[in-house]
């Protein structure tokens, strides 16, 4: 063991030495204390000093000869008490310690109430004193909050408990911050040399509290409590290119995390951002689609180029698998039309509407050229008259700058209000005026030309998510055209990671898909949204900036929210806690009366009494002094009693007992009547009473509210038993008592597959109850883990993923599957 008591905390070793805990939990409590000794006892010392220079440059910039003697008063009143703070200090925090296991750890806590506490006003003497020392403490935890997380644990193995949170652990800021209060009124001092020794120790020993916390951990992890226990919170990852150095190692490590994915549980449920470069690369791993489906393309990289240059080989991969599934397209055209008019369009936008269209219901009927809405069977989009087929001049690919300048005037007209245009009538837009400007020859080049069928498809894949009738299906028809222009204009838009316009995409439709529904609309962040797509609308022209700006324009109201939602989050939890509790000590009431009625066997009437009233008594005790208190103990003695008197049929009544049943049931809320009713039959034998009959006695107790009636945590006693749980439901049952607090799940509402997403707050393993919050921490449902567990097993309940990664990342992975299955398609016709 390390550590050793400070010299002048002389008391502590005596205190620590009879706690009533274990052999080798005493001794790591003395090395604990020893180590708070050694890093807390020259800032205790400092703070005394400082406290002192404090005061007298208070008395220098005193206003009168009065304030200042005053003050010159508390230095001196400092003076006789300074030297012995630290010890004071310390051997409060040996009191702690030595309290480990006892009902109540906190030090300094009130007296127990009387049995009829007087209402009194609190001073703001005390309202003061206790703000500014829980602002210190709260800041303080937030400061260390994952050595408080690991620490916590490792107490609540020391003292045979649940896991110590910050607000309850020995050595926590909450508990040195009541120390605190403690001694200062030991000195002696007025409210405002209070305060200032309060900011004077903050300064001096708090922050040293850190240091303090994180030798413990290493103390005890080398003493073998918990030694290998880290803390790992959930936290967005940073922004950047998430790349893989390859070889078995990474592949493994890839392969487990793919195996067991971690649960979401990062606030508006957004996961990690995926590499796209990466994504694509692995989509284009497969060997690619042999035969004429693979045209040989002029501006394809060379393969020096693509072993060195990752972006360039992608990018060409991509537009072969274009090109292959644009020529099946004319093959199926052709076999329709009997051949006419079916030739060069794999240069062109020829039949890309139909591409979009079909890519984007992700393995539907596969429709040939031509067909598509809008477009007259014999004249496809794009494509010249078939009786004009043989005269019409060779196709003349426009300079993307041309298409640039079209798209630019395209913009402020489809973002027009109240326009909805799909991307196919935005492509067809732009053919139709470049061909106005540039000759009915004119047509996009071929990067262009994939650009943008990439481009519909992706769209295809995020519109099948997002709500159709939602207020964000507007917002994405209008960010159409900017980001046509987008990706027009940079080449590397779909490999390059994190891309300013596709994260204001994501945005967008992750706020329509997942947040904007009828129920749980946010008016400020479809404000926020509206203002966003405003500004590109209205801003961009070509600077990718504007992009950027306008997202993190909705990333700090999103930011904002979540420290809104985490507030009343927080406040959900402690009321579910609270209902814990209350569960918690009705089940311990219950099992005690039930006990004395198999015991005792009293009257009938009086086992309905008992359940009824008393076991309010008995609640309310457990939940105000504890299992382990006093008060417990005596009603205990008096449900004994009150088994014996009322089983007996003879025998005297207990004027006692009989006062103070009554008491108990007086602060409970019952009626005087009805407390004086209740206490005569709990304490006359047989549980007779001549002043009120059985009858009258019982519609009293039917009429009235019991205590915590409206808690739903408690099961109804005359509910049939639930059903026992298939292998299926055991095993998501299992699983459910084990995912993190903060979990995203997603409800299937209807028989569409619509699913909206609640957020996993809290669960009890007691009540088996869980709580459901929405993305603004607002409570939207409550749960036994038994019946989420039923729906997981019937598929309409899911855990949300990292693995599924953000909407616009999955959208793109989508796109890839779809787009490599329609090219290797129109391999298999040359191979038959």
């Amino acid at each position: 063991m390390s550590g050793t008591t400070a010299p002048f905390s002389s008391q502590a070793s005596a205190r620590l030495a009879g706690a009533p805990v274990p052999e080798r939990v005493r001794h790591l409590l003395q090395a604990v204390h020893g180590i708070a000794a050694q890093v807390l006892a020259s800032p205790l010392q400092l703070t005394m000093v400082q406290l002192e220079r404090e005061l007298f440059g208070l008395a220098d910039k005193a206003r009168s000869c009065q304030a200042q003697a005053d003050v010159y008063a508390q230095i001196r009143q400092l003076g006789v008490h300074a030297a012995e703070f630290p010890g004071w200090f310390l051997d409060a925090l040996a009191d702690d310690l030595a309290r480990l296991r006892s009902p109540s750890t906190t030090a300094g806590a009130p007296a127990p109430a009387p049995a009829i506490p007087a209402m009194t006003l609190v001073t703001d003497t005390d309202i003061n004193r206790d703000i500014v020392l829980h602002e210190m403490a709260r800041r303080e935890s937030y400061r260390a909050q994952s050595h408080l997380q690991l620490l916590g644990q490792r107490f609540g193995v020391l003292a045979a408990q649940p896991a110590f949170d910050a607000e309850s652990l020995p050595v926590g800021p909450y508990a040195l911050c009541r120390i605190l209060r403690a001694c200062g009124e030991r000195l002696g001092l007025n409210l405002e040399a209070q305060q200032q020794l309060y900011h004077v120790f903050e300064r001096q020993a708090m922050e040293r509290h850190v240091e303090l916390l994180d030798r413990l951990n290493i103390l005890l992890a080398r003493e073998g409590v918990l030694p290998g226990l880290v803390y790992i919170p959930y936290l967005p990852r940073p922004a950047g290119q998430r790349r893989t150095t390859g070889g078995p190692t990474t592949a493994a490590r890839e392969g487990q995390s793919a195996a067991t994915p971690r649960p979401l549980t990062q606030w508006q449920g957004q996961a990690p951002a995926a590499s796209w470069a990466e994504a694509t690369m692995d989509a284009m791993s497969a060997p690619p689609p042999a035969g004429p489906a693979q045209p040989a393309r002029s501006d394809a990289a060379p393969a020096t180029t693509a072993a060195t240059a990752p972006t360039a080989a992608s990018m060409a991969s991509l537009h072969e698998l274009l090109d292959a599934a644009r020529q099946l397209l004319a093959q199926q055209l052709q076999a329709g039309s009997g051949g006419a008019g079916a030739a060069g369009t794999s240069g062109g936008i020829a039949g890309s509407t139909d591409i979009v269209q079909q890519l984007a219901a992700l393995g539907g009927q596969l429709r040939p050229a031509g067909t598509s809405p809008g477009a007259a069977p014999a004249d496809p989009p794009g494509m010249a008259p078939r009786a004009q087929a043989g005269a019409a001049p060779a196709p003349r690919a426009v300079p993307s700058q041309a298409v640039m300048d079209v798209l630019a005037r395209l913009q402020p007209q489809a973002a027009a209000a109240g326009a909805r245009r799909s991307f196919g009538d935005i492509q067809k837009a732009l053919l139709s005026q470049v061909r106005a400007e540039h000759g009915e020859s004119a047509t996009l080049s071929s990067r262009d030309s994939n650009t943008l069928d990439l481009l519909g498809m992706l769209y295809g894949q995020i519109q099948r998510e997002v709500r159709s009738n939602g207020p964000a299906t507007d917002l994405l028809n209008r960010l159409q055209v900017p980001l046509a222009r987008a990706a027009v204009g940079d080449e590397a838009f779909f490999i390059r990671d994190q891309h300013p316009a596709r994260e204001l995409l994501n945005t967008v439709a992750e706020s329509g898909a997942v947040w904007l529904g009828d129920d749980d609309g946010d008016p400020a962040l479809l404000q926020k949204l509206g203002e966003a797509v405003d500004r590109v609308v209205a801003e961009y022209q070509g600077d990718e900036a504007v992009f950027a700006a306008a997202n993190r324009q909705v990333q700090s109201h999103l930011q904002a929210a979540v420290r809104k939602a985490e507030v009343t989050e927080r406040r959900q939890i402690e009321a579910a806690r609270g209902k814990e509790r209350l569960e918690a000590a009705k089940q311990l009431a219950g099992r005690s009366i039930g006990q004395l009625c198999h015991a005792a066997n009293p009257p009938k009437f009086v086992q309905t009494l008992l359940h009824e009233a008393w076991s309010d008594v008995l609640t309310l005790t457990l939940l105000r002094q504890g299992e382990d208190s006093e008060e417990w103990r005596q009603r205990q003695d008096a449900t004994r009693r009150i088994g014996e008197i009322t089983a007996s049929g003879d025998g005297a009544t207990d004027p006692a007992l009989c006062g103070q049943i009554e008491e108990a049931l007086l602060q409970v809320g019952y009626h005087e009547d009805e407390a004086g009713a209740i206490a005569r039959r709990l304490s006359t034998p047989g549980g007779e009473d001549e002043i009120t009959s059985r009858t009258e006695l019982a519609a009293r107790l039917k009429a009235r509210a019991r205590l915590g009636g409206d808690s739903r945590d408690g099961a109804d006693p005359q509910a049939p038993p639930a059903a026992e749980r298939t292998p299926a439901e055991e095993g998501f049952y299992r699983q459910l008592r084990t995912l993190p607090f903060g979990t995203w799940f997603e409800f299937t509402i209807n028989q569409q597959g619509d699913a909206r997403r609640l957020r996993l707050s809290w669960y009890s393993l007691v009540t088996d109850n869980a709580l459901f919050v929405n993305q603004r921490g607002q409570k939207m449902a409550e749960h036994s883990l038994d019946a989420l567990a039923r729906l997981m097993a019937r598929g309409q309940l899911r855990v949300v993923t990292e693995d599924r990664g953000r909407l616009i990342d999955r959208a793109w992975q989508a796109t890839l599957r779809a787009l490599r299955a329609l090219a290797g398609g129109s391999a298999a016709p040359e191979s038959a």
